[in-house]
């Protein structure tokens, strides 16, 4: 493609599921100067720390430019003929059901429409699924079961408009900042707002609640059945409603009244605070995420949500309603084209004969899958067991970020044919390809995208594709011409896939079914160019906005069903061989396995390395020292995570994010002990309840180490990350080198550099810089103990030429350090905050941001923030 002029672009982030608008302009350079979009209805210009920082994301450094088959480079026809002949061949032998594709959320809606038309419709299985089988399966199924279709019924508006609003499962500060952003406004205009969180942990969005709930791992249905109860109770329930709309109120309602709320581990004063928020307030919004969805019994929780709100009305009305938000950019377009193995194109049922005839006359195709395919867990055992024997991973990271992680590594690894496509070949996954195709990324990609309120907003090209990359939609067009179906995968361009994909859906909408854009069937290339974001359906018969305020469900008689809900325990079981429930999730700045976020310095500046939250009293029972490593494991898998004490977790459980990978460090893959338990329905692994025993990790010695190039760690335990200018490691090991000075040369590859020493090896510590040209290269602390060095000042010295400053771990009096950053957004860090707190007189999180404008853009900083001003202040009174 031609390279753009340099004109600011707007575009959506590919980040989570908000969907927020982003102005993007080439700096001239290779990278982009980011802004947000201020017509965007998602973010009206806001945007969070990571999207403030893609800019910073676009570099070729690592980029994958060309086809690797076999680890060598070759030309595009050679290698899609050898992935077409070997799908070709393997179906031929095998049947359609011994191959496979697994896809992302993070995929382009004209790339995912492309990749199930022709694995359903050319192939003929079911046999494809995505990463989002991850997060939303089990709202996906919820809703099927309450709605009859995959239907989220209200808007972003629906939190400014409501009274209360109750976060279930969900770190919306952290995962989705700039929605908690628009709420903490509301909140701000009207103090009378009440914010409940539900979760085990006390994360940075209880910072805004004015309750918070930490239910028990596992007891959100316990809870929202007692809430049920009481609603029938306290004459709560709009008969008239349920009357003409529901069905299964009385089922549901004494399946409730069965249930033992003490599971929930809540006090009788918090449950009837919570009731009389929820049931007090006619506009009450519930938004729910991961915390819900990734469970065995995922798709109850929603259900026992779902009732909640049907039994009182309180459903497609403004400031009212239930609301799913997703943790992927594409997680909603994916469900609409039917990328989920158990769904067809624009919620049409794959179980459903009318349903795949009509797309597959429409499709014109030769065959149609008879039925679903595997859903992801089950994809890789069939993988492992050698039922699928060839399998095109797209855009996505499974050996790190499946459950039972090193499970799945080792199927893909014994598979007989794997392609992998993706813009970088260092990934866990795409070290085990045969073939690894490149794919353009985002800021080069040009399609649609489908934000949580069912916005559907362009994602525009604004870089060349780099090398010879290619869009996944035109990658898999061209395997299906190899295969022999080149006539019906003959798009000219994302435009054309957007108007069949359109067309098709006027079909669904003549089935009655919810996604119907068919208004856009006939759009030209221009207008598809100019489209603005819009809220779907947009067809004959419904025109965007809510749904189910007046019934209109999407079932055989046109109500709602409610659902008897029994709450059920984690699968996994605790044990004295695993006593901890394991709690996994997101840091703030950083994104799934860190493709893009870990080429950001600042955005590493946060959270740096895996890590361990464990409560204050449980560290010390295991003998864990702060900022020590501990040693979690169980019988699937184990990592080594440095440990944060904090009274955010329970007693009793641990929490660690899931970003870090074989490439970012040596024991972080922690979805490797994540058993592999999945929701009947919905087929949801249970990433939130999982079994761990933890034990202090015995290191002989510890080290930082900084340096002007990526270096391969050689240590028991490491942890890397960019930093200006160059790279730090965190490192650990079981015994202690004889030669420190020997240990850093070759630890840098650096042999003959100058080296500028500080060893005490009776105390057992090191400092060590290593001088090129003069300049500083390369910089190793080691002591017995966890390094106390300013590691901000210590990666600023690479490239410096000051000797005696160098081995000092900390900045001078003429060169304040900043500390550890709190504000990745304006780079601002806890020593600067803490002396204009001190030296301004500041008392609030809004007077730092007038002064260092630290919580000022995305907001995901602030209670961070709250807390500096919280510890400062009874320091100053007793001055």
């Amino acid at each position: 493609m031609m390279m753009r002029a340099a004109q600011t672009i707007c575009t959506t982030c590919p980040y989570c599921g908000v969907g927020c608008g982003v102005q993007a302009t080439p700096d001239g350079r290779g990278g982009l100067d980011i802004r947000g979009d201020t017509a965007h209805p998602a973010n009206a210009g806001k945007l969070c720390s990571k999207g403030s920082a893609l800019g910073e994301t676009v570099d070729l450094d690592g980029r994958l430019l060309a086809p690797v088959v076999n680890g060598q480079e070759t030309d595009w026809d050679s290698a899609l003929d050898l992935v077409a002949g070997r799908f070709r061949a393997t179906i031929d032998a095998h049947g359609p059901d011994s191959v496979a594709f697994y896809v992302s959320g993070q995929l382009l809606t004209e790339d995912y429409y492309v990749a199930n038309k022709l694995m359903k419709g050319f192939i003929g299985s079911g046999n494809i699924d995505t990463n989002s089988r991850l997060c939303m399966a089990s709202s996906v199924a919820g809703h099927k079961r309450a709605f009859g279709t995959d239907t989220v019924p209200g808007q972003y508006e629906d939190f400014e408009q409501s009274d209360v609003i109750v976060l279930v499962g969900s770190n919306l500060a952290w995962c989705h900042p700039v929605l908690f952003q628009r709420i903490a406004a509301a909140k701000k205009s009207r103090p009378g707002m009440r914010i409940v969180v539900v979760d085990p942990r006390r994360t940075a969005t209880c910072d805004l609640a004015d309750l918070h709930l930490p239910v028990a791992p596992g007891a959100d249905a316990a809870l929202f059945n007692a809430l049920l109860t009481e609603i029938d109770a306290q004459g709560a329930v709009d008969r008239a409603y349920v009357e003409a709309h529901v069905s299964g109120f009385a089922d549901a309602l004494a399946a409730a009244k069965e249930s033992d709320t003490t599971v929930t581990g809540l006090s009788a004063t918090d449950l009837a605070e919570f009731t009389r928020l929820w049931i007090g307030s006619e506009k009450v919004v519930t938004i729910y995420s991961q915390g819900v969805n990734q469970s065995t019994s995922g798709t109850d929780k929603v259900n026992a949500i779902l009732n909640c709100h049907l039994a009182t009305g309180r459903i497609g009305k403004p400031g009212a309603g239930p609301f799913s938000v997703t943790g992927q950019p594409n997680a909603m377009g994916g469900r609409e084209v039917g990328g989920l193995a158990n769904m067809l194109a624009c919620h049409l049922d794959i179980e459903n004969v009318a349903h795949r005839d009509a797309v597959q006359g429409f499709w014109a195709s030769p065959t149609m899958a008879p039925g679903p395919g595997l859903k992801a867990i089950d994809m890789f055992r069939a993988v492992e067991d050698g039922r699928i024997k060839a399998l095109w991973i797209i855009c996505t990271n499974p050996a790190v970020s499946m459950p039972e992680a090193d499970r799945v590594r080792a199927a893909i690894a014994g598979c007989d044919f794997v392609v992998v496509s993706d813009i970088t070949a260092d990934t866990d996954t795409a070290r085990l390809a045969d073939v690894i195709l490149p794919a353009t990324g985002w800021g080069e990609k040009d399609g649609t995208v489908t934000n949580s309120e069912r916005r559907i907003s362009r994602q525009r090209a604004v870089l060349p594709e780099p090398g010879e990359a290619r869009p996944d939609w035109k990658i898999l067009c061209d395997v299906a011409a190899k295969m022999g179906w080149a006539e019906h995968f003959a798009y000219e361009g994302p435009a054309a896939i957007f108007r069949e994909y359109a067309a098709l859906s006027e079909v669904a909408g003549q089935f009655g079914r919810d996604f119907d854009i068919s208004d856009f069937k006939a759009i030209s290339d221009a207008d598809y160019e100019a489209l603005v974001p819009f809220v779907w359906p947009q067809g004959p018969t419904k025109k965007g906005g809510r749904f189910f305020a007046d019934g209109g469900f999407f079932t055989a008689d046109g109500k709602a069903r409610m659902l008897p809900i029994t709450p059920r325990a984690p699968k996994t079981a605790l044990s004295p061989e695993a006593p901890f429930r394991f709690n996994t999730g997101r840091v703030r700045d950083h994104w799934h396995t860190m493709t893009r976020t870990a080429k950001s310095p600042r955005l590493s500046l946060h959270m740096a390395e895996p890590y361990l939250e464990i409560h204050p009293s449980d560290a010390a029972k295991l003998g864990l020292s702060a900022a020590g490593l501990a040693d979690v494991s169980n019988s699937h898998g184990r990592a080594v995570l440095r440990v944060l004490e904090s009274t955010r977790a329970q007693p009793g459980s641990v929490f660690a994010p899931m970003h870090w990978t074989g490439e970012t460090a040596s024991g972080g893959r922690i979805d490797a002990l994540v058993a592999a338990h999945v929701d009947p329905v919905s087929g949801q692994p249970e990433n939130k309840g999982g079994a761990v025993q933890v034990a202090p990790y015995k290191a002989a010695w510890y080290g930082f180490a900084v340096s002007a190039q990526d270096v391969v760690p050689r240590a028991d335990y490491w942890a890397k990350a960019r930093a200006k200018g160059g790279w730090r490691t965190e490192l650990a090991g079981r015994a202690a080198p004889a030669d420190w000075e020997a240990f850093a040369r070759e630890f840098f590859a650096l042999p003959d550099a100058e080296a500028v020493t500080m060893i005490d090896a009776g105390r057992g510590l090191a400092r060590i810089a290593l001088m090129v040209e003069g300049r500083v290269s390369a910089v190793l602390f080691a002591a017995p103990e966890p390094v106390a060095v300013s590691r901000g000042h210590v990666a600023g010295l690479l490239g410096e030429t000051d000797q005696p400053a160098l081995l000092a771990g900390r900045a001078g009096a003429d060169q304040p350090d900043p500390g550890a950053i709190v504000c990745a957004c304006f780079d601002v860090g806890v020593n600067t905050i803490l002396a204009a707190i001190t030296d301004q007189g500041l008392t609030s999180v809004e007077a730092v941001g007038a002064a260092l404008q630290a919580g000022t853009n995305c907001g995901s900083c602030r209670p961070e923030l709250a807390a500096l001003l919280a510890d400062a202040q009874p320091r100053e009174a007793a001055e």
